[in-house]
């Protein structure tokens, strides 16, 4: 048999568990398969004197001549059953290859039997029904790391349960005290979880940060505690509503633009209850929702008693610690809407789909400073704009000439306020353009052309990243500049993939590392291993470490806090570093944030109580002054 006839007969087996690269099958089910298939397997692996005792499970690879025997001893009597042996057959050279996980302590384990076996089999039912438990307490939201037994079981237990002796899922709680119990004090007190503010929460300041405190959106707060912030927003004359189902159940559910559900999912220990508020709260948003719940880890939640998904607290108030993947996950998949992360357990989600485009392709936006102004000493030509004329009119020129500058392109007619005057001194924008670049010279023009190109690959590369769905409708300018800089979308997006897939090659990140060390001069590289440098410099950097870095901050959040940013070359790994006082001389380490790219998790490590804040010795070779003083830090 060859690989074109093996391919074309693996795409014909109707059962088993279908992947993009392989299908798997269980024994109990192998006569379904085609006969040339069933029988080209046996003999092989007779004539590699496997015997047929030693394996119940086979993997037919789609894009390879390959077939893997597969050893579950308890597949029909475990609910998560455990691989002992693995036989991998290259079926073009005729080699075997043979893996032993039978005295491991962490073994990759199957899930989802069901999937494996025909609908005759006799245990499909029991194996369906183990399948929905696990679904129905979310251990299959995310896919990534449950395919190991010491994954799959530390999963089992942050979620509230355990399994009992015959396999199956029992919650943590019933088995260690009841919340009808006098210890819990017969239920939970949510009424104790609203907390006392003198400043505006966090979701509310980072609104503030991206202009949406300015007067022009309106905010539902829901869930708003014991309205702190809604008396700071109708102080500043903001539009606001806001709703708490204890301290304040009379307010108003009004939809507005933005809608907060501030810090309210965390303490609801219903899951249906939660999808519920969530669900709700996204009704109300004309425009965004602006999501937040608590971060912590393995370390804060092991000091509280579990219950459900989450713990109790000693004040009897409920908590479902997330970490930033599980929490983005879970917002998406219960919205079915991309969530975008802003900070520490804080998300937006967009219902208006151009406000969206905005905000994004914003935020990867660099203001530049801009300083030539004086004239190139040649006389204009080939222009009917002379050179008196810009002279006289010099303000207004250099006023439009900034404009082109900040957008990279010429600007159309509503983006530059005295588009009128220009065309009535020049006769149009594309001739005022060139006289000015013929006045002022074509460097400073082309080097704002590429600045806000990359800008713009920055955008689509991270929305290729976060898979965000292609949107039919977006910002007149985003149109305009993709015109003018790729000519179209489709254009745009190729471009960017390429950029986007290039980062994945350690190569690749170790040399845009080099050679922005070399480009700013300043911060720590330590020779194959990694770049650390201040987050103001990132807007300044290679268009790829902009997107490297870009793609580990899609999974954190905006940098406000953060001072120092380290790209590792090869382990596909960021951290961020925040500081106490950075204007000091030897700043103190108070948090740092680990990104994991390859698995999507964000670690977070704290120096606070009894951790010693570590001191920053070496400030000084984080500072590049003339650069610095560019971009707008000061030291």
């Amino acid at each position: 048999m060859d690989f074109p006839t093996f391919r074309d007969l693996v795409h014909q087996i109707e059962v088993g568990k279908q992947l993009p690269d392989a299908v798997y099958v269980h024994v109990s089910a192998f006569s379904t398969l085609p006969d040339e298939l069933h029988s080209v397997v046996i003999k092989i692996a007779r004539a590699l004197k496997i015997p047929d005792d030693i394996w119940n499970v086979i993997k037919f690879n789609k894009r390879d001549f390959k077939v893997t025997l597969l050893n579950y001893p308890g597949f029909e009597c475990d609910s998560y059953p455990s691989l002992h042996q693995s036989y991998t057959i290259d079926l073009e050279r005729l080699t075997v290859r043979k893996a032993d996980y039978s005295k491991s302590d962490n073994p990759p384990i199957l899930h989802r039997k069901e999937a494996f076996v025909a609908e005759t089999h006799s245990l499909i039912k029991v194996f369906e029904e183990i399948t929905r438990e696990g679904e129905s307490v979310g251990l299959y939201e995310n896919a990534r790391n449950i395919g190991f037994k010491q994954n799959w079981e530390r999963l089992i237990k942050k979620k509230g349960y355990a399994l009992n002796s015959d396999g199956r899922l029992v919650r943590l709680s019933e088995k260690r005290y009841s919340l009808e119990s006098s210890e819990c004090g017969g239920k939970i007190d949510r009424h104790l979880t609203a907390i006392d503010r003198n400043q505006l929460s966090q979701p509310m300041q980072i609104l503030a940060r991206h202009n949406y405190l300015d007067g022009e959106y309106s905010i539902l707060d829901y869930g708003c505690g014991k309205g702190d912030d809604l008396r700071e927003l109708e102080a500043h004359g903001i539009d606001c509503s806001g709703w708490d189902p204890v301290h304040n159940p009379e307010g108003q559910l009004i939809s507005s633009a933005v809608v907060n559900l501030g810090f309210v999912l965390n303490v609801i220990e219903d899951r249906d209850e939660r999808d519920e508020t969530l669900r709700r709260a996204y009704e109300y948003a004309e425009k965004i929702l602006i999501v937040s719940v608590m971060i912590a880890g393995d370390s804060v939640t092991s000091q509280f008693r579990q219950y459900k998904d989450g713990v109790v607290t000693s004040r009897n108030t409920f908590q479902k610690y997330y970490s930033q993947g599980e929490f983005k996950l879970y917002v998406e998949t219960t919205l079915e809407e991309n969530a975008i992360p802003v900070g520490q357990g804080i998300l937006l989600v967009f219902k208006d789909k151009i406000e969206e485009h905005l905000f994004l392709a914003e935020r990867q936006y660099v203001r530049r400073s801009w300083k030539q102004k004086t004239q190139r000493e040649i006389e204009l030509r080939k222009t009917r704009v002379q050179k008196d004329v810009i002279e006289k009119n010099i303000e207004l020129f250099a006023d439009y000439w900034e404009a082109s500058l900040e957008l990279g392109r010429i600007p159309a007619s509503d983006e530059f306020e005295f588009s009128r005057q220009i065309r009535i001194i020049a006769g149009s924008h594309s001739k005022a353009h060139q006289a000015l670049i013929e006045y002022f010279g074509a460097k400073l023009f082309n080097e704002a052309r590429q600045k806000r190109k990359e800008d713009l690959l920055v955008y689509f590369a991270l929305g290729l990243f976060e898979k965000r769905r292609p949107q039919s409708k977006m910002p007149i300018s985003l149109k305009r500049d993709i015109k003018a800089f790729f000519g179209s979308s489709v254009a745009a997006v190729d471009e960017a993939r390429e950029l986007l897939f290039s980062v994945g090659n350690t190569d690749v990140v170790e040399a845009a590392c080099l050679e922005a060390y070399q480009r700013f001069n300043c911060g720590h590289l330590e020779d194959g291993h990694s770049y650390t440098f201040h987050k103001g410099l990132l807007g300044e950097a290679p268009v790829l470490l902009r997107i490297y870095i870009g793609c580990a901050t899609q999974l954190y959040g905006d940098l406000d806090d953060i001072q120092l940013i380290k790209a590792h070359f090869t382990s596909g790994k960021v951290s961020l570093m925040g500081y106490k006082e950075w204007s000091a001389h030897t700043p103190k380490l108070v948090e740092r944030i680990k990104i994991r790219l390859r698995d999507q998790e964000v670690d977070y490590f704290d120096y606070v109580g009894k951790y010693s804040p570590p001191p920053l010795n070496n400030k000084s070779d984080f500072i590049n002054e003339k650069l610095f003083k560019s971009i707008g830090i000061a030291e």
